[in-house]
């Protein structure tokens, strides 16, 4: 039996856990909120410190937020690299830089470590499924040790070259296109709410024209049922539009609606909603033109 360390049990990497059990591997959680794990425990999953867990594991998948936790995760004190044993592969999930992910590839491989670097899109109902698209780039031996994880997890895995970098470049590609677009989302319906329409007719009518996407048809809900649960947060979006933004410039690419859509995420969190869900950046536009949502006192 497969045994796979998760790393973060947030919405996506509590899914990806679970489709790990439901696949038979040895699933062990790990999480900086306890209650979590404790959760994953009660359906069949395992718990242990980090470095533990790890040097028990073939496989472990990475599902924190950013670069700086990613490198706490694998390199800080008591951290996962120097726990797995040699030849065990790292799966790398969050969005970073492709220059970071290339490091770390570079760091794991000299401790005798495969290393994937495999961004994830799909939300968190096909995490729980096991059905996300993995963007993911590294060494054919990466994928081959990898492939228990990646089987019970997507239902595609885009294979991005032998090398790491090219995931994560991908993904940004991904994130610049996600992120535009709810906000567009956003400023579609303040505009429609301007206009007297009803945003339950707006959702079916676009929804079926050419003017939607996955985005919209995704989040608009959300807005219209006054629901801000968070299934991805508005704080996501400053860091992943943000590593877009960074890495056009050095490219020397102007960016202008990834970098519109940058300030208005931006000036969500700032206003006090960067822990709900993403659709609250329709709020930005509500709140500058004074009018009301669903849910609005």
């Amino acid at each position: 039996m497969v045994v796979v360390t998760v790393v973060g049990l947030g919405s996506m990497g509590y899914g990806m856990a679970q489709a790990l059990l439901r696949a038979g591997a040895d699933v062990y959680g790990c999480d900086v909120d306890a209650g979590r794990v404790e959760r994953l425990v009660r359906e069949g999953g395992k718990q242990a410190p980090l470095a533990e867990a790890a040097g028990k594991s073939d496989i472990l998948v990475s599902v924190v937020l950013n670069a700086g936790q990613t490198e706490t995760v694998l390199f800080g004190q008591d951290g996962a690299a120097d726990a797995l044993r040699k030849g065990a592969v790292i799966v790398s999930c969050a969005t970073v830089p492709p220059d970071f992910a290339r490091d770390m590839a570079a760091r794991a491989e000299a401790q005798g470590l495969h290393c994937l670097d495999a961004p994830i899109s799909g939300g968190s109902v096909k995490a729980a499924e096991g059905q996300l698209s993995i963007m993911a780039s590294g060494t054919p031996s990466a994928f081959e040790a990898a492939s228990p994880a990646l089987d019970a997890m997507a239902a595609t895995v885009h294979r991005l070259g032998d090398e790491a970098g090219m995931g994560s470049a991908m993904k940004s590609v991904n994130q610049l296109l996600a992120g535009v677009h709810i906000a567009a989302m956003g400023e579609a319906l303040s505009f429609a709410v301007t206009q007297g329409l009803d945003l339950r007719r707006v959702v079916d009518v676009i929804s079926v024209s050419a003017g939607t996407s996955w985005m919209f048809e995704n989040r608009a809900p959300h807005v219209v049922d006054a629901d801000y649960t968070p299934r991805s947060a508005v704080n996501i979006w400053p860091k992943d539009l943000g590593i877009v933004a960074q890495i056009a410039e050095r490219a020397g690419l102007p960016v202008p609606v990834t970098r519109a859509a940058l300030g208005q995420f931006r000036a969500a969190a700032e206003a006090g909603d960067g822990d709900t869900d993403d659709a609250a950046v329709t709020r930005v536009y509500t709140r500058a033109a004074g009018i009301k949502l669903p849910g609005d006192a």
